[in-house]
This record gives structure tokens, C-alpha cells and sequence, in this order.
């Protein structure tokens, strides 16, 4: 199973973009080269990773961005309350444990 991630992305003008990947590193590399990365982000580099923590599945994740998004600005740039914040988003989606291995 595919290990997914979600990931902001500050850009020069300050703004914020959220997103999900397998490979964080090789996609915020699409996103600086402008053909395969996010519409969004074209033209607003330089670009920075500002955070990236694995998720789970692909479905988790992509729920995850989706509360992310919602959350405010303060919330979103606060990078020391910020794993926490997600990891309760996380808790609250009923993931499993991932420290519990199914048998």
C-alpha cells in the first residue's frame, strides 16, 4: 500500500498551497518546473516547502488536504501546532493506529 503525504507549499507572495503525494520531494520539484505541478503555482516562485507529514492512503490523505484547506491562516503557518492540529484531523477521520500492525 502507497504511503501518501500532505504537504504546504509557501509561495513569494506569501499564499499557501496544500497538496498530497507519494514522493513529496519529486513533486514539489513538478511544481518549480511549472509543466506537471499545479496550475495554482505557476508564476508565483520562488517556491518554498514549508511542511510535509505522511499520512496514510491515498483516501485519508486526500481528506486530510481537504481539512487543511479549511483551516485559517494562522492555524496553517503555526508550524509547531500544526502536526498536532493534523494528527487530531487525522484521529477524528478514524484512521487506524499506525502502530498497531493488522494480523
Amino acid at each position: 500500500m502507497s504511503r501518501y503525504s500532505v504537504y504546504l507549499v509557501e509561495c513569494h507572495d506569501g499564499s499557501l498551497y496544500t497538496g498530497i503525494a507519494i514522493d513529496v520531494a519529486r513533486r514539489f520539484r513538478q511544481h518549480e518546473g511549472g509543466n506537471r505541478g499545479a496550475k495554482y503555482l505557476r508564476g508565483k516562485g520562488p517556491l518554498k516547502l514549508v511542511y510535509e507529514q505522511e499520512i496514510g492512503d491515498r483516501s485519508l490523505a486526500s481528506r486530510v488536504e481537504a481539512r487543511i484547506k479549511r483551516m485559517s491562516r494562522a492555524e496553517k503557518t503555526d508550524l509547531r501546532g500544526l502536526p498536532l492540529r493534523i494528527d487530531a484531523v487525522v484521529a477524528a477521520l478514524g484512521a487506524p493506529d499506525p502502530e498497531i500492525a493488522p494480523d
